[in-house]
């Protein structure tokens, strides 16, 4: 199997206990065996992964490719490369359709050069932060001590204030969560 762009960490009673690709965190979980339940966390977003946990390393495989497509080689053919372009409908008003259309490149080009330089901003990037870190801790902390005092440091831009509701809690919780949210303090 391929290795993507997403890496991927496993916790299981506040440690890590796995992080890469998606295929050796998911078999490491599942070697672990029963017990305390693990969670696995995409790195890019913070987003909880659901994965089948039974079977042979096969099974589990197959699994991945079929249900994140992200974690599966993508087939070449011939002709132009997919750029993984998903068509969906966009409502404008007809004066917003004809500056688009009259933009070099037209319409698409243009949306997607506009969001391309919108997500590059600061504020969007401080905010996609913020989302994932509190993504990560909402599933992973939400039990701890200074669990809210955190949220609203993290959402008050308080670097200090988190790191020292954050400072009791299991180590790797802790890097974890000071990873996903330093673009915040930029």
């Amino acid at each position: 199997m391929a290795t993507n762009a997403h890496q991927y960490c496993a916790f299981r009673d506040g440690q890590e206990v796995a992080r890469g690709d998606l295929l050796p965190v998911a078999l490491r979980v599942r070697d672990l065996g029963a017990g305390a339940p693990s969670q696995i966390f995409d790195l890019e977003d913070g987003r909880l992964v659901d994965v089948l946990l039974e079977g042979t390393d096969q099974t589990i495989a197959d699994w991945i490719a079929q249900h994140h497509q992200a974690a599966a080689a993508p087939e070449r053919g011939r002709g132009r490369p997919k750029l993984g372009v998903v068509g969906r409908e966009v409502t404008l008003l007809p004066r917003q359709w004809a500056w688009l259309n009259a933009q070099p490149g037209g319409a698409s080009t243009t949306l997607r050069r506009l969001v391309d330089e919108a997500a590059k901003r600061p504020d969007a990037q401080r905010q996609a932060a913020r989302d994932s870190t509190y993504r990560f801790l909402n599933a992973l902390a939400g039990d701890y001590l200074g669990f809210e005092e955190c949220l609203r440091a993290l959402y008050a831009g308080d670097r200090e204030a988190f790191g020292a509701r954050t400072a009791a809690w299991p180590k790797d919780v802790q890097h974890q969560a000071d990873a996903f949210a330093a673009a915040v303090w930029e």
